[in-house]
């Protein structure tokens, strides 16, 4: 399902992820989702993409966040 804003990410994307990279992860999210809309994996490939996209714009996993690199 797609997410109107940041406050609707789940908890496990909204906590680990500062403000930018969540913009990131929910428009790179949404589009995936729209595109692959009717795929039975969607929300799986949709996941895939976002965590894809936040690592082509600069951020890397420090711990258990998210850094811009």
């Amino acid at each position: 399902m797609p997410y109107a804003t940041n406050h609707d990410l789940p908890p496990s994307v909204r906590n680990h992820l500062p403000a930018h990279a969540q913009d990131i992860f929910r428009e790179a999210f949404n589009s995936a989702y729209e595109s692959h809309g009717g795929e039975a994996d969607v929300e799986e490939r949709s996941f895939r993409i976002a965590w894809a996209a936040l690592k082509r714009a600069g951020y890397v996993k420090q711990g258990d966040h998210w850094v811009r690199d």
